[in-house]
């Protein structure tokens, strides 16, 4: 795959206000946030009827509603807008890549968050303390495994990254998508700024040029799923704050700027620097392939030249 990629552009002869609703580029991320938050109110009421969420929920039902009311709101919005918006097939979905590409994306998580905690425990920051044989490995899966990560990589590499870049280009898509990828976070127990920035930078930029350069959302969901899952369930380490026990029992010391604190090693300058060698990697890939996107605009007037240059050269060839 050589030069930029869009997977959509507005199809021909639309005018006027059609070229803004639905096409354009802020429409689409807004119509999809609309059916999406839509499904997950809907299917709220609906798991609270059943009696499968709420005070006395039976803890199976329950884990599986969370982990539905992550996924097919996400899933269900993305397929409405690819196919009857876009009218296109999501090629970026496709079953043919789900195993291989989910497989590839599991196996290279899984080396990158092993990559930071072998680090920390060369730097005597981080150590085993015991083991947990009996952990509960199932809702780590789920919830903050598969699920956040299906809808995380959706809504934020599928939307956001893929249909800004489309409008804004490439550079800024990526920007403003790794901060709101990392701000997203900052809700999370034990979150501050630093720890936000740090996400932006290790993960959103990571996973935007990821996305950019294989254009495979299976690949970017087994590459999220399995940093989460190994982070916590396998090194026992807290995921974003979040912190359940895991496989090994283990404990982080020395200054918060290496160990990562309470939030855990995606806060370390260690994920950091680990993280953004991978990502720098992605973009000297980008760049061999020219795939960058340049924004509408530039398009537009690269375009606009190259119908003139055409239309002189059939000039000169007529004369």
């Amino acid at each position: 795959m050589t030069g930029p990629v869009i997977a959509f552009s507005t199809p021909a002869g639309v005018t006027g206000w059609r070229r803004w609703w639905p096409y354009s580029p802020l429409a689409r991320v807004l119509l999809f946030m609309g059916i999406f938050g839509g499904l997950i109110f809907l299917m709220r009421i609906l798991f609270v009827t059943a009696g499968w969420m709420g005070k006395g929920a039976p803890e199976t039902p329950h884990l599986l509603a969370r982990f539905s009311m992550q996924v097919v709101p996400a899933l269900s919005a993305y397929l409405f807008l690819v196919y009857v918006i876009e009218r296109r097939r999501p090629l970026e979905l496709a079953w043919r890549r789900v195993l291989p590409h989910g497989a590839a994306g599991t196996l290279l998580g899984f080396l990158l968050i092993t990559a930071v905690v072998g680090v920390l425990w060369l730097a005597g920051s981080y150590q085993v303390t015991g083991t947990n044989p009996d952990a509960a490995w199932l809702k780590p899966l789920l919830l903050f495994g598969l699920g956040a990560a299906i809808t995380e990589e959706i809504v934020t590499r599928g939307v956001l990254f893929r249909i800004m870049e489309e409008g804004l280009g490439t550079w800024a898509a990526l920007l403003i998508s790794a901060a709101i990828f990392g701000f997203g976070h900052i809700f999370n127990p034990g979150a501050t700024l630093w720890t936000s920035l740090a996400i932006s930078i290790e993960a959103g930029l990571l996973f935007g040029l990821l996305f950019h350069v294989s254009r495979s959302l299976p690949l970017c969901i087994g590459l999220h799923m399995a940093w989460n899952f190994t982070q916590g369930m396998i090194w026992g380490v807290p995921v974003s704050g979040t912190s359940d026990p895991g496989w090994l029992v283990s404990v982080r010391t020395g200054p918060d700027w290496l160990s990562g604190g309470a939030f855990g090693a995606e806060a370390s300058v260690v994920a950091i620097v680990v993280c953004s060698a991978f990502t720098a990697a992605l973009l000297v890939v980008a760049l061999r392939r020219r795939s960058i996107v340049p924004p509408w605009f530039v398009r537009r007037r690269i375009d606009a030249a190259a119908i003139q240059a055409s239309a002189d050269n059939g000039l000169a060839k007529a004369t």
